[in-house]
């Protein structure tokens, strides 16, 4: 296994029922590069019949998506308490 492989096993994820990232799906739909997609590092975008869909799930809070976004597309807040990531052996 690689070594990015292991450390991402040290992260768990506390999954709450409210999403910590709200897209503007206006915006997400005039948005022409869409590079959410491509420089989210766990995947957390996909194009679903031509709509940009976000499943925080799996977020790991690295804040590129909000980086990336030229448009502001996305309301990001940090997950309500106790939800989120952390890191084991950390």
């Amino acid at each position: 296994m690689s070594d990015r492989a292991e450390k991402l096993l040290t992260i768990r994820h506390h999954v709450s029922r409210t999403p910590h990232i709200v897209l503007d799906t206006e915006k997400c739909a005039a948005c022409l590069l869409k590079p959410c997609l491509y420089f989210c590092p766990a995947g957390c975008f996909s194009l679903v019949d031509n709509e940009l869909k976000f499943q925080y799930e799996g977020c790991l809070e690295c804040g590129t998506c909000r980086v990336m976004c030229a448009n502001n597309a996305l309301k990001w807040d940090y997950p309500q308490g106790g939800y989120g990531v952390s890191v084991r052996l950390g």
